[in-house]
């Protein structure tokens, strides 16, 4: 499968990613010069951005003015060849530009032209501009994030990711049924209708008007004992109750007071979550007396859902990645980097292709298209490839 992307920042990018991946052939097509303004983001990686070698490997850059004629020109003869079409370009762009679904199908009709937006067009915020945190505002997601005396965004790009991620699948199923019935397909994806889908759990508790989930910092909002507890050496740990049998056990065999299993204020998970002040001194109580070693083993015996909260730089030495050979390499610009493989991919071994660099492939493919090299030339010459 053959897909072309004119993809910039994170959610198409990560939804070709994840094609790539699969072994698609993806062919990202990038400003000359500048390229997706994901690379320059921040350089983290050896210099080179975070953002942009998190989603963009197992990919070829080309690069393409496609506001000169020749430049679409040289777009539409590498679309004839193409299985998928993405695009994340300003709300209404691709259609000034020729390339809406709509002229696109007509001219394939097995083509699958996947749009990913801020917030989907029609509708009064179409045109509107929609970074991350802006969608997870509007989607209801800050408002349930953060501390009761503070609201916040969740810390990863959540709405880029779960927009990318809903093309990807989409495209996935678009594929199926094009080979069942030989036709392509139209897929519009929105950040916000994305995100507003993961709400789910909230929205439904706040149906009809009622009140929504209280903000618990990492806490779970509404079931308890559920969230980060300080051990006597001063470590956290987080930990979760979910059920009454986890209950009496945690009384009996951690509390080491059996009579709180039954006691009026703590006997139903509604009941704890209502005297979550009260409960909470006691827990934290019986923490202190123990090291987070010595909780985590006690919590295990149980047994008692818990965890470590880990540091951004501890989950590159997690020992159960390590065990199930998570951890692959690949190449960069800047020379190689770690990198986690595909989640569920395993046999056969997963696609780690470099992170191109920009424009890396724009010859090669150019010479596909059966340009002759003085072209290319004359087109590298005047910026337009």
């Amino acid at each position: 499968m053959t897909v072309v992307s004119l993809e910039q920042a994170i959610a198409a990018p990560y939804a070709s990613r994840q094609l790539a991946d699969l072994g698609a052939r993806v062919i990202k097509v990038e400003r000359p010069g500048v390229g997706d303004f994901a690379r320059s983001y921040d350089s983290r990686v050896r210099g080179l951005s975070s953002h942009f070698v998190w989603v963009n490997r197992n990919k070829e850059s080309l690069t393409l003015d496609i506001k000169d004629p020749r430049g679409m020109a040289v777009l539409r003869r590498l679309l004839d060849g193409a299985d998928v079409f993405i695009q994340n370009l300003a709300p209404g762009a691709a259609e000034r530009a020729g390339l809406g679904a709509e002229a696109l199908r007509e001219r394939d009709p097995r083509m699958i032209v996947c749009d990913v937006s801020g917030y989907g067009s029609p509708g009064p915020y179409e045109t509107s501009k929609a970074y991350d945190l802006l969608v997870q505002s509007e989607a209801g997601l800050v408002s349930v994030t953060g501390t009761p005396e503070e609201a916040a965004k969740v810390g990863i790009s959540v709405s880029d990711i779960a927009a990318g991620m809903y093309a990807y699948s989409s495209v996935l199923a678009a594929l199926l049924e094009r080979g069942r019935t030989g036709v392509g397909t139209h897929i519009d994806v929105s950040m916000l209708e994305s995100t507003v889908e993961w709400m789910g759990f909230p929205m439904y508790y706040a149906y009809d008007g009622a009140e929504p989930p209280p903000r618990a910092g990492a806490a779970h909002a509404t079931i308890y004992p559920y969230g980060p507890f300080t051990a006597g050496d001063g470590k956290v740990v987080m930990m979760a109750v979910q059920n009454e049998r986890e209950w009496r056990s945690f009384c009996e065999r951690f509390l080491a007071r059996p009579e709180l299993a039954d006691h009026p204020d703590y006997a139903t998970n509604a009941d704890r979550n209502a005297h979550r002040d009260a409960l909470g001194g006691i827990v934290s109580g019986r923490f202190a007396e123990l090291s987070s070693d010595a909780v985590m083993a006690l919590l295990d015996e149980i047994p008692v859902a818990n965890a470590r909260v880990n540091t951004v730089d501890e989950v590159w030495q997690h020992p159960q990645l390590e065990a199930r050979g998570r951890w692959h390499e690949v190449t960069t610009p800047a020379g190689p980097v770690r990198a986690t493989a595909p989640p569920g991919l395993t046999d056969p071994a997963p696609r780690m292709d470099p992170v191109p660099a920009l424009g890396e492939h724009t010859r090669p493919i150019l010479g596909e298209l059966g340009m002759a090299g003085d072209e290319i030339d004359d087109l590298v010459a005047d910026g337009v490839a």
